[in-house]
């Protein structure tokens, strides 16, 4: 009885992910793709295609999610921190769209929450990468082997989305609560200050202590990570920090026009678009001003800059246009890069002008309905739209990046339904924090 039994789970087994790869075929083949989508149905296709990197391609013990798709150089077992930030947000999509049940969402999230809070950590910061069976630091590079603060505010900005969107008095959710608290409040930020210096800084090691030297000054991604530590109720950071670090360096302020777009903050052209997306997937730029600048006009500006550029194309790389744009850092034909428009070689993102949906819906729109029914056959995947592709050098990634994928479903929602940002500026904490910095923002 027990061998039959064994038999027929083998057989459900074998056929269930028989229809499962079915499935997904009829979903990217080119020959089942539609061709008369509505925005709004092209919307859903985007995102629920794109989850499945989190959900079918998610580590199978921890959750995790795994760094890329194309693991010749990387172990199975390697996930990145940062980009399970990115994938948490994403099953919170998938929950409240019902892809999944919510209570399937919570279970899987505490899952996650347990490894994590056995996994290795750092003054309660966690590594860039864990192992995704055992929870052990797996070094980024021969000293980066111990806090990665940046990849862990990423982290935490999912984190504290789910805390505030499992609400329930459920058991599951209340524990799923309670484990992101315990987390979330043994972050010693103001160790990272380095015996009190008035800056973040981003690496500490065990082995290494310092050695990386890496102040976290601005602008660029990493503005969660202020808003954070300063948010902080054990280890907080006073505002000194931000005002003296982050605000202090030789690309913050900017004030440049550049294809007649004011850019307050940052590198001429304003750098990859990452800059203006991965700080913002949870903490809303609508409405949020301080002394330096209005949020929201830096991130449309930014990203318009960056589609004029395209459109101007003054390289002429093959492809570039009104309906193909987007530069950010990516794999491309020789390795990877960080995109902008003054580190341009022919690579567009796809990442990079979905993941804009908030500050130019119409341009991000076009770059869509471009790449999944002009380009799909190329870059049309299980997992969503492929890392990137460079048309001059004939070149199209096979890849996916967790850090690229999930902005997509992150920021699409944020522009459908402002669910995420909703969500993050509910927490007490980080609107304590902004009043504690000085940010005017929508309550």
């Amino acid at each position: 009885m027990k061998h039959i039994l064994l038999f027929t789970l083998l057989l459900f087994s074998i056929t269930a992910d028989a229809q499962k790869k079915k499935d997904i075929q009829q979903v990217f083949d080119a020959t089942n793709r539609p061709k008369d989508l509505s925005d709004s149905a092209l919307l859903d296709v985007a995102q629920r295609q794109t989850f499945r990197y989190f959900w079918d391609f998610g580590h199978p013990v921890s959750g995790m999610a795994r760094e890329r798709s194309n693991t010749d150089n990387y172990s199975n077992d390697v996930v990145t921190t940062g980009g399970t930030g990115f994938g948490i947000m994403s099953i919170i999509v998938a929950a409240e769209r019902k892809w999944i049940t919510r209570d399937t969402a919570a279970r899987f999230l505490l899952k996650m929450v347990r490894f994590l809070s056995k996994a290795d950590a750092y003054h309660g910061v966690f590594p860039h990468w864990l192992n995704g069976a055992t929870g052990k630091t797996i070094p980024f590079s021969r000293k980066d082997d111990g806090a990665d603060l940046v990849e862990s505010s990423f982290l935490f900005q999912g984190l504290l989305c789910a805390r505030q969107y499992f609400n329930s008095i459920d058991k599951i959710e209340t524990e799923l609560r309670n484990r992101i608290n315990w987390l979330w409040n043994d972050i010693e930020w103001n160790w990272f200050t380095r015996d009190g210096r008035d800056v973040l800084y981003w690496h500490w090691s065990p082995n290494n202590g310092w050695a990386m030297n890496f102040p976290l000054r601005g602008f660029n991604e990493c503005l969660i990570t202020y808003i954070l530590a300063a948010s902080a109720e054990k280890y907080t950071v006073p505002a000194s920090v931000y005002y003296g670090g982050w605000a202090q360096s030789d690309f913050f302020k900017n004030g440049k026009t550049f294809y007649g777009h004011l850019l307050p903050l940052g590198f001429d052209y304003g750098g990859p678009l990452f800059f203006s997306q991965y700080s913002f997937l949870g903490l809303n730029p609508k409405g949020l001003k301080d002394q330096y600048a209005d949020y929201w006009q830096q991130n449309v500006n930014h990203t318009l800059i960056n589609h004029d550029y395209c459109v101007d194309n003054p390289k002429k790389f093959k492809g570039y246009g009104e309906n193909c744009w987007g530069l950010t850092a990516s794999d491309t034909y020789d390795g990877y890069n960080a995109f902008s428009p003054t580190n341009d070689f022919g690579t567009i993102t796809p990442s990079a002008a979905l993941s804009a949906f908030p500050y130019t819906p119409d341009y991000s729109m076009k770059a869509l309905r471009h790449f999944y029914y002009d380009l799909g056959d190329k870059i049309w995947s299980e997992y969503g739209f492929t890392d990137a592709f460079n048309e001059t050098k004939n070149w199209y990634a096979k890849s996916h990046l967790a850090i690229d994928q999930g902005p997509i479903i992150v920021m699409i929602e944020n522009y459908r339904s402002g669910l995420l940002w909703n969500l993050f500026m509910s927490c007490p904490e980080i609107q304590n924090g902004l009043k504690k910095l000085g940010f005017e923002f929508s309550e």
